[in-house]
């Protein structure tokens, strides 16, 4: 009930997300006007709150895309995981989990229509892209970070939606495991290497020039499809 309602603001409101028998905390903020909401699948260690996933969704919001980022593991699966370090590389459930928060925001009164993507870091790359493959081209684009594509395994293959893998230049073994999961895709992508940047952009201008790349990305591909069809 916020009182500025300019056009263009966004309207940030805290949701729960049921997926199996859990709960996911997350936070949705979606501009008026926005055509296309981003869901982030964030890494390992990580959660809804990471400082580079929030700078990154601002920067999308600004584009007139709105942004979903929430808990992929429930705050008992993070304390075990804390422990094992097995559940941030099961990828199947990541991705499963994604899924689950598609179909919600689909459900949803307000988001429905909206056309969705997906944001992918570290781990969350690969289950993004497993994900996609799964739901097909109801997702209207992928961005990977500094991900692991690589994990998406057989399914690189069934992805149809646009696709850009953004590495850092100075991350070189995942450099490698982007160039061979890039080699696998038959979707519309591209391989951004950020110069000067380590694996979590942590450098000055790196995670800009990220926030920058994926953007654009959302912006050109998350139009409605009926303008897209008639264009």
């Amino acid at each position: 009930m916020d009182q500025k309602g300019q056009t263009g603001t966004a309207q940030a409101r805290d949701v729960q997300i049921p997926a199996g028998a859990a709960m996911l905390a997350g936070e949705l903020n979606v501009p008026v006007g926005a055509t296309g909401v981003v869901l982030f699948a964030h890494g390992s260690g990580s959660s809804r709150h990471s400082p580079r996933n929030q700078a990154v969704a601002r920067t999308i919001r600004a584009q007139g895309v709105g942004t979903l980022l929430f808990d992929l593991l429930t705050r008992e699966e993070e304390a075990v995981d804390v422990r094992t370090r097995h559940l941030r590389f099961d990828i199947g459930l990541l991705a499963e989990r994604l899924v689950d928060a598609t179909n919600w925001l689909k459900g949803e009164e307000g988001t429905g229509h909206l056309r969705v993507g997906y944001f992918g870091s570290s781990t969350g790359g690969g289950a993004a892209l497993v994900a996609a493959a799964r739901i097909g081209e109801e997702v209207g684009a992928v961005v990977s970070r500094g991900g692991r594509p690589d994990l998406a395994g057989e399914a690189l293959k069934r992805v149809q939606s646009p696709t850009l893998l953004i590495v850092g230049g100075f991350d070189e073994p995942v450099i490698r495991m982007n160039e061979e999961a890039y080699a696998w895709l038959r979707c519309e992508k591209e391989l951004k290497i950020v110069p000067g940047a380590t694996h979590l952009f942590e450098e000055p201008g790196t995670l800009e020039e990220v926030a920058r790349l994926a953007a654009e990305w959302f912006k050109r591909y998350l139009q409605p499809q009926a303008s897209t069809a008639t264009g």
